[in-house]
């Protein structure tokens, strides 16, 4: 079990308040959870420090940490919610009780999913560091699930790939989606993982001898040309993405080219470039698998290079080439704009990225950094919705408690909205707007303001008129032609994709009636 000054150790520089906090939490959850046992046998305290360990390892604030050792003392133990703000104050109680709200989101079917899925968002809205203690306390449990009875393994590890995996995904915490899938897996598609395995097995028993050996040559190689700031990894490809892929691939895996993947981590944007030629001057790069998401990173904020390339042994090899900053934003998404931990002296000179000085604070979804104080320091808790995600604050505003929408227009809604496909699109002055595939100028008019989408004449897409119905694609430039006298037409409902869009366009049909 970790202890107090274990999880301490992995925040820098932190105040000396803030770890007699964090001690004093540790404790008060020791003590409240003294009498009880996890399924394993084991001190219940043993979940709760864990917990508190990998938000510290994520670099959370200590606040975050403390709400972390707490979060199951209201649901599990006799502690009272006016002890918790006694002790700890109004934000950590905020914190706790939001994750034990959470706490009954649970997958018992499509409908109950749904329901529970309402509430996740409706929940989180007001506070982004409610979802990241829910999926690490779930990270955890999924990592003890073998512990659990039998009969509740297959509940809990679906309603991790249901519910907590496209959430985290959404997010941009790649770490912890990828180490959820894996761990949920082999309980849900037992026989396909096992098939997973074998094949695998029977492809690369030995690849990370095959790597370390590439790994090397690499690293001479990038030396001798005179790059010295540079670190590198390897990984070989999660099971479960491995297994999506085989289902589409016919289940040959030899038709599958990122089994083994190898990171380049630089200091800066030019050398991500600089990079990329180097790797190509030394292994010859496969037709048409350059892939460049610093220029047009994902839809979740994603940045990298990616090329695949043949090594002289014959090896094929995902290689991702990225900066320190986009490496901590791909591995931690949302969470690292929420990190009280500050950079090492070899950090502290950071290259801001190319994409996030694009975008306005409206149509940041990923990008928005929570200032320390407002997390660390502040004695009350007061909602933010602006500092989150932007797409979770419009759900749960959409959608909360005493909302009237039907469940399944919430379900529908965020599968288009928020689970889809994405694509980027530019305004003329190359501010960014984040769509679902298939979406149309008038979705992109709307995202907008509601006044642009209710006076759309017409539209340019790459300084082209087109009809409004045209689909848009990634990296178009668009531009709406507005009039007073336009409004919206009932044809608009068969094109329009964003659930914005088409609430907007039936609101407003209706008070023409």
């Amino acid at each position: 079990m970790y202890s107090a000054d274990e999880i301490i150790a992995q925040l820098n520089d932190l105040a000396e308040i803030d770890r007699e906090l964090v001690r004093k939490a540790y404790v008060f959850a020791a003590e409240a959870h003294k009498d009880n046992k996890r399924y394993s046998g084991e001190p219940y305290m043993t979940h709760t420090a864990a917990v508190g360990y990998k938000l510290a390892a994520m670099g959370m604030g200590p606040r975050t940490i403390c709400a972390g050792f707490l979060h199951d003392t209201i649901e599990d133990t006799p502690i009272t919610s006016e002890q918790i703000k006694q002790e700890f104050g109004e934000e950590i109680l905020f914190l706790v009780e939001g994750v034990t709200k959470l706490s009954s989101v649970r997958y018992y079917g499509t409908d109950r999913h749904n329901e529970s899925l309402r509430k996740l968002f409706v929940a989180t809205s007001q506070d982004i560091r409610v979802l990241i203690i829910k999926l690490v306390d779930r990270l955890h449990n999924m990592e003890t699930l073998n512990h659990v009875p039998t009969e509740k393994q297959e509940r809990i590890a679906r309603e991790t790939l249901e519910i907590y995996v496209p959430v985290a995904h959404r997010l941009g915490m790649g770490k912890l989606r990828k180490e959820l899938e894996d761990l949920a897996f082999p309980y849900v598609y037992p026989e396909d993982a096992k098939r997973v395995i074998e094949l695998l097995t029977k492809r690369y028993g030995n690849a990370k001898e095959i790597l370390e050996r590439e790994r090397k040559v690499l690293q001479k190689r990038l030396a001798e040309v005179g790059l010295r700031k540079f670190q590198t990894s390897f990984r070989v490809k999660g099971l479960y993405s491995l297994y999506h892929k085989l289902k589409r691939k016919e289940w040959d895996i030899d038709a599958i080219y990122d089994l083994m993947a190898m990171r380049i981590i630089v200091d800066s944007v030019e050398d991500c470039y600089r990079s990329l030629g180097i790797v190509h001057d030394l292994w010859r790069p496969l037709p048409q698998r350059v892939k460049d998401y610093i220029a047009f990173p994902k839809p979740n904020g994603y940045q990298s290079l990616h090329t695949t390339v043949a090594t002289q042994s014959g090896t094929i090899l995902e290689i991702q080439i990225r900066t320190k900053q986009m490496h901590q934003d791909s591995e931690f998404g949302v969470a690292s704009h929420v990190f009280y931990k500050p950079p090492a002296v070899s950090d502290t000179v950071k290259q801001p990225s190319m994409f996030t000085s694009l975008i306005p604070s409206l149509f940041r979804p990923f990008q928005e950094s929570i200032p320390k104080e407002s997390i660390d320091k502040s004695v009350s808790i007061t909602p933010h919705p602006q500092k989150i995600p932007r797409w979770i604050s419009q759900i749960g505003q959409t959608y909360n408690a005493d909302s009237k929408n039907p469940t399944s227009e919430f379900v529908a809604d965020a599968e288009s909205d928020f689970f889809s496909n994405r694509i980027f699109v530019f305004t003329p002055t190359g501010d960014v707007v984040d769509l679902p595939v298939g979406a149309s100028p008038i979705d992109f008019a709307y995202a907008i303001h509601s006044e642009v989408g209710d006076h759309t004449f017409g539209a340019k897409v790459n300084r082209k008129l087109v009809s409004l119905d045209t689909e848009l694609k990634n990296g178009d430039i668009v531009e709406i032609d507005t009039r007073k006298s336009a409004k919206p037409s009932p044809k608009w409902l068969n094109f329009a994709k964003t659930s914005l869009a088409r609430r907007r366009i039936k609101g407003t049909l209706e008070q023409d009636i």
